[in-house]
């Protein structure tokens, strides 16, 4: 196991005029045992940042270092790195046993120690009843924990999940968020973990790198980038629904934008705003009211003890004082 370090990565493709950076100078220092997720949307650079700590993509700029070393010109196989792929990547011809065994027999790891390693991984991930089975026989999330299975028992210094869950149903995403979980907290193997999906990182991270167009925005625990976004793009990322980001209701300030989360909008008799209400959606224990305030749409997050109000009616809105953000108009930036 060891930290990661990331030095002013910088990727680029092509040269000249041709030439097109996608990773802008990211620094990150990664804690051994840590479980990072890198969170943005698609294009943002993420799987290429992740692509380039396991040495599938050539560093155009910085360091990358795993443990004390510098990794930037060694091969992957060289990098004691294990990767979790989206497509699992199994053999198909092979069985669950001789899928998670492959790595080590190339290594010609001895067969009693292969056995011990493979019979330990299944256990941990529930697989011992199946590693006679081939692919085509297991589900979706049963050859995700079989790919999870392959990188265990390589007990690697670090793990690196390319959007593993991206294939599976909600059910099972939500089940092998836990089992990725408990797998961290029994193994606590460095992991680097990448997703689109900010519910995963979340629920996943003990820190998150939030990256927007190459640029990482914010690394910092996931109460922190929801509690204090660094920029408006972390506040309309992270959070579901997304932060309010409003520029022309009463208090605004002149070239500020103003946050707000849809939680955090107390409903009364009277209010700071008047708002119209426009839509309601309901999601059993809680309802998300769709209002404007003169031109600009809010979400309003309510529990069950509030009726549900009707479409043109209107609604007095109070933002809690505490939970007001502000950022600058034309960086995005928190001010």
């Amino acid at each position: 196991m060891a930290s990661i370090s990331l030095r002013n990565v910088v990727k680029k493709y092509g040269k000249g005029k041709n030439e097109l950076q996608v990773i802008h100078g990211v620094n990150a220092e990664i804690d051994d045992h840590e479980f990072i997720v890198i969170v943005g949307p698609s294009g943002c650079g993420k799987s290429t940042l992740l692509r380039m700590v396991a040495g599938l993509e050539e560093i155009s700029g910085g360091e990358i270092a795993i443990g004390n070393r510098v990794v930037n010109d060694l091969e992957p196989a060289e990098r004691d790195i294990a990767m979790v792929f989206q497509n699992y990547a199994l053999y198909p011809h092979m069985s669950v046993f001789e899928n998670m065994a492959y790595g080590l027999k190339i290594k010609k790891t001895p067969l009693d120690e292969i056995k011990a390693r493979v019979d330990k991984a299944a256990k941990i991930l529930e697989l011992g009843h199946l590693l006679e089975r081939k692919p085509r026989q297991l589900s979706g999330g049963q050859r995700q924990r079989v790919a999870m299975g392959r990188a265990i028992v390589r007990q690697p210094q670090v793990f690196l999940f390319d959007e593993p869950l991206s294939n599976l149903d909600a059910k099972l995403r939500a089940q092998t968020r836990l089992e990725i979980q408990k797998l961290h907290r029994e193994l606590g193997i460095t992991s680097l973990f990448v997703t689109h999906d900010q519910v995963e990182a979340m629920t996943l991270a003990q820190r998150v790198i939030v990256m927007n167009a190459g640029v990482m925005e914010q690394f910092g625990t996931p109460e922190e980038v929801y509690a204090r976004p660094a920029s408006t793009f972390v506040a309309s990322f992270i959070g579901s629904p997304p932060m309010n980001l409003l520029k022309t209701v009463p208090g605004s300030r002149e070239g500020a934008i103003l946050g707000i989360r849809p939680e955090h909008l107390n409903i009364g008799s009277t209010g700071t705003w008047e708002a119209v209400v426009e839509t309601t959606e309901l999601l059993g224990a809680e309802k998300l009211i769709y209002v404007r305030v003169g031109g600009e749409q809010l979400i309003v997050r309510s529990d069950e003890s509030v009726a549900v109000p009707q479409p043109g009616s209107t609604l007095y809105l109070t933002p809690r004082a505490d939970r007001v953000h502000w950022f600058d108009a034309a960086s995005g930036k928190r001010i």
